[in-house]
């Protein structure tokens, strides 16, 4: 039977924290009545992670695990477990604790009202103050750059449609921006969610501040391919344009110069900076058609289109089928009533 919500946990070093939170799981979820399983993804921990995920496993069969040979990453942890899933919704948590499991069913609930992702907002943050200004920074600029209005585009606690986490591609450090991703696959029901921030209770934080630098570079890389992957020409063919124009006018003014005013020009910089405008903006223009030619088989061949809803024609004029939305919200309404009897 398909669980309600499938809890992904990506788990580094953490053997201290993992039965305490697998007792908040059970709690908070088999409180509110809804059919779970959690995949702990250990990425690569020393510390006999992996061991306090078997027992926890054996104890109950409803946790499960991954283990890597190495460290590779939150964001390699989120894409093995998002590929595990099997719940009609999915959730994410950090599990030093610091995440509220308790959230999790107002999560639930929002996305059985219709949103595609709901992303905690910790609005009181446990952390100490060189963690909280260059985080406010970051999601400033983040939320700037993609138009999404969340104040935490970093929170480990999210929630998700099924469908959503299907559909995007999480590597290197692009965890951070998975609403960002979704939003590109034409998921934009994205709400926030105030949330409980704990201070950490076992172990040290496993992030510096390097992590800023990355993450600031990986945003860069997000909104390029987010705006420009499919179309490549608009990026570099624009530039390039400008680019050439502009050393064309330099180049036309210089040239007026020397033809009808006489004046020396061999050793003017503005004629090497004519030069090599038009040169970068011939090369960038042809980047740009290049681009295109490699993309365009991909788009012909291999595009998804992702559909947020379908409802099939009826031969013969019977009545019509039921979407496939109406299906889901049918099954909700359906859960809800054995719910509140439990």
């Amino acid at each position: 039977m398909r669980p309600d919500l499938s809890v992904v946990v990506p788990v580094y070093n953490e053997a201290e924290s993992l039965p305490e939170l697998a007792d908040q799981i059970r709690q908070s979820l088999d409180g509110a009545g809804l059919s779970f399983e959690v995949w702990l993804i250990d990425d690569g921990s020393s510390d006999g992670s992996w061991d306090a995920i078997a027992r926890l496993g054996a104890d109950d069969g409803r946790f499960g695990g991954v283990q890597f040979r190495r460290n590779y990453g939150k964001s390699a942890a989120l894409a093995a477990g998002f590929e595990r899933t099997r719940g009609r919704f999915v959730a994410t948590l950090d599990a030093d604790l610091q995440d509220d499991p308790a959230e999790l069913p107002e999560m639930v609930r929002r996305l059985e009202a219709g949103a595609d992702l709901v992303s905690g907002w910790k609005r009181k943050r446990n952390d100490p103050l060189e963690k909280r200004l260059p985080s406010k920074f970051f999601n400033g600029v983040t939320r700037m750059l993609s138009g999404i209005p969340l104040h935490d585009f970093n929170s480990g606690i999210k929630a998700y449609r099924s469908e959503v986490v299907k559909s995007v591609r999480v590597y290197g450090e692009l965890h951070r921006y998975i609403p960002l991703l979704a939003k590109w696959e034409g998921y934009t029901r994205i709400e926030e969610q105030v949330v409980k921030h704990h201070a950490r209770k076992y172990g040290t934080t496993k992030f510096g501040l390097e992590r800023y630098l990355r993450g600031f570079l990986d945003l860069i890389t997000v909104v390029f391919l987010t705006r420009f992957a499919r179309r490549p020409m608009v990026f570099f063919g624009g530039l390039g344009t400008l680019a050439f124009l502009l050393g064309f006018a330099i180049l036309a003014w210089i040239s007026f110069e020397k033809l009808a005013l006489g004046h020396p020009i061999g050793d003017r910089p503005m004629l090497l900076f004519g030069v090599m405008l038009a040169i970068l903006g011939t090369q960038s223009f042809l980047a740009g058609f290049l681009g295109e030619m490699i993309v365009r088989p991909e788009m012909e061949g291999t595009s998804r289109l992702e559909v947020r809803e379908e409802a099939a024609p009826v031969s013969g004029g019977g009545p019509r089928l039921p979407s496939t939305r109406e299906q889901a919200e049918g099954l909700a309404a359906e859960r809800a009533p054995a719910t509140a009897a439990s």
